[in-house]
């Protein structure tokens, strides 16, 4: 049997998850942009080609020293 073992021994299958469209603010008017991949980075409100990624909800944190 072909089947993939996950951690602690038990079967699991690994799904990666869909892509999703990333959401952007255009530098110029502000206009929020849905942009999925291998799509042209452009704004649909006035053609700017300048976008911010929107930050991320998840909590990141680093050690420093």
């Amino acid at each position: 049997m072909n089947q993939q073992q996950g951690p602690g021994g038990g079967n699991s299958s690994f799904l990666p998850p869909p892509r999703q469209e990333m959401e952007y603010l255009c530098a110029d008017c502000g206009a929020k942009n849905e942009i999925k991949p291998r799509e042209p980075i452009r704004c649909r409100e006035c053609g700017h080609r300048i976008m911010y990624k929107k930050r991320t909800k998840r909590m990141v944190q680093f050690e420093a020293r």
